[in-house]
């Protein structure tokens, strides 16, 4: 059995559970507002746990902690980005309890991102890591969190369409680093995603039959495929494995920086962008060109699919981009059409009709009056 009793102005609540006494404040001067509580805490008791209570002393704090066990405990290859996501909610929300989480202090976050200048995209993954954060509180046992608030995901652009056209990307291989050049000239010759090229090792490229293989389970749908190599390409990564193994004999990496492999090359790849007068792309762009340049060269789109590694066809076909040089290209093809099939109907003598002449109404004559005599 509990009872209610009175602090100050403060009414308090103590009770039982299995033989362990607890107390806590309502926070209310009402006594009628203890007793509710009271009655919470008791059938939170007969249901054979007390969640509310728990939930109510849980933190932003732990629910980060979770969510970043979680990645780990399922060994997800996005890890550093999670972990980066939690460092940017956490410059918000430390120290504040997950039931303090409303409305108003995510409008305070997305308030502060957006004055960071960073893109609604970037703010959406945010919110939707900290959805994640509270539906693993919600599943723990006991629970974390007694409920879920609405974290509701910013309308815009969400979808990216940077590409590279061809003189582009010629202009950033002239201009970035040795090791930067080997991902770039990959990623937009095979469409292989940033952590996938610099997850490779020399003994995933085949340079006799000019191949690159991803092994089932290195791939973000953890399926395996492979990617034939250009001879452009074939002919970079057959100099920069020599170079590789004169200077570095025990390097394994295919991506490294001195014998050492990369994870990331973000300052080498903004330096290099600045430089070739693109600056503000996205590694990630050089994909989608890879998609593109897949559909222009006729590529069967079930197997530009399985090459970039598409598992929807709505995405792939968010990725054939049609660029302005997609569009003077179709201009100048129909405009071909329409005049070879005006050569075909002058040599056959049967040109097409004229296009009927507007004549403005204020320069028609009124017809005689007897034009609608009906005549007997």
């Amino acid at each position: 059995m509990g009872r209610v009793y009175q602090r100050g102005r403060t009414w308090w609540i103590q009770y039982y559970r299995h033989g362990q006494l607890f107390r806590e404040s309502a926070r209310s001067p009402l006594k009628s507002a203890a007793t509710t509580l009271l009655k919470v805490r008791e059938g939170d008791i007969a249901r054979g746990h007390a969640p509310s209570l728990r939930a109510e002393r849980t933190t932003f704090d732990e629910l980060a902690a979770l969510y970043l066990d979680d990645y780990r405990l399922n060994n997800r290859r996005s890890l550093d980005t999670a972990a980066a996501h939690v460092v940017n909610l956490t410059k918000t929300f430390r120290g504040l309890l997950a039931c303090e989480l409303g409305t108003v202090r995510i409008h305070e976050h997305i308030a502060r991102r957006r004055a960071d200048g960073r893109a609604t995209a970037t703010i959406n993954r945010e919110l939707t890591a900290l959805k994640r954060m509270f539906s693993l509180g919600a599943r723990a046992q006991p629970p974390l969190v007694a409920s879920i608030p609405y974290i509701p995901l910013l309308k815009g652009e969400r979808v990216r369409k940077g590409f590279f056209e061809e003189e582009d990307y010629r202009t950033l291989m002239a201009v970035v680093l040795p090791h930067v050049r080997v991902a770039v000239a990959i990623a937009f010759w095979t469409g292989l995603r940033q952590g996938e090229i610099l997850g490779l090792g020399w003994d995933q490229v085949d340079l006799e039959h000019g191949t690159i293989r991803l092994e089932p389970g290195t791939t973000k749908n953890n399926e395996g495929r492979e990617a034939p190599l250009i001879p452009e390409v074939h002919g970079l990564l057959v100099e920069w494995r020599r170079m590789t193994r004169e200077a570095y004999p025990h390097c394994a990496w295919v991506c490294h920086f001195r014998g050492k492999r990369i994870t990331q090359f973000r300052r080498a790849w903004t330096e290099g962008t600045q430089k070739a007068g693109l600056a503000g792309r996205l590694f990630h762009d050089l994909r989608r060109s890879a998609v593109r340049n897949m559909v222009q060269a006729g590529i069967p789109d079930v197997v530009a699919m399985r090459m970039s590694g598409h598992k929807t066809r709505s995405v792939f076909d968010r990725y054939a981009i049609v660029s302005a040089r997609d569009l003077d290209v179709a201009r100048t093809k129909l405009t071909a059409l329409a005049q070879d099939r005006a050569t075909v109907r002058s040599l056959l003598g049967t040109v097409g009709p004229e296009a009927p002449v507007i004549t403005p109404a204020s320069t028609i004559d009124s017809p005689p009056a007897d034009r609608y005599t009906a005549t007997p």
